[in-house]
């Protein structure tokens, strides 16, 4: 039995400064919070940022190029997190060894990999196109954000009964 939390680090820590900016766009343009206050890293910092684009007014300048430029990690560190849970010893695969009574919700989640997938597609498409519809690119990019965090949800539930909830008799 695990005592401790578990936790699915971040493989990756993809620091904005190293992304490649647009000419005259500024790196973080509406950035909260203090100056000098530590921020997310990995998929978790790449979805606040995204969001953090998506909330700005469609009507400033550069808006939906913002949005782009912001979704791109996001579909970069969403594609390690299904191979670092996906993979041939990823995490669900050790997750199913210890508890295999999860095997329902490790296919929920899985399935769900596809879905988000292909909903990155989607906002990435109509943020491509130069005269997109930005009350539809604004929709979508909502979708996107909630379908991701009810993801997140779920598998940090799935993490919770696996390692933390004692059964007895699984080992």
């Amino acid at each position: 039995m695990v005592t401790g939390p578990v936790q699915q680090p971040s493989l990756v820590a993809r620091p904005s400064a190293a992304r490649p900016h647009p000419a005259g766009l500024p790196a973080e343009p509406y950035r909260t919070g203090l100056p000098g206050a530590p921020r997310p890293a990995g998929l978790a910092g790449d979805l606040h940022a995204f969001a953090r684009a998506v909330a700005v007014p469609a009507t400033e300048p550069c808006w939906r190029e913002r949005v782009l430029l912001r979704l791109d990690p996001v579909g970069k560190g969403f594609a390690e997190h299904v191979q670092v849970t996906e993979g041939p010893a990823g995490l669900y695969r050790e997750l199913l060894t210890h508890a295999p009574r999860l095997d329902h919700r490790v296919r929920l989640l899985t399935r769900e990999h596809t879905a988000i997938g292909a909903a990155i597609l989607a906002v990435q498409r109509v943020a491509e196109k130069p005269d997109a519809n930005l009350d539809e690119l604004r929709h979508r990019a909502a979708h996107l954000l909630r379908t991701l965090a009810r993801h997140r949800r779920r598998g940090a539930d799935l993490l919770w009964q696996a390692y933390q909830t004692d059964l007895g008799g699984e080992t």
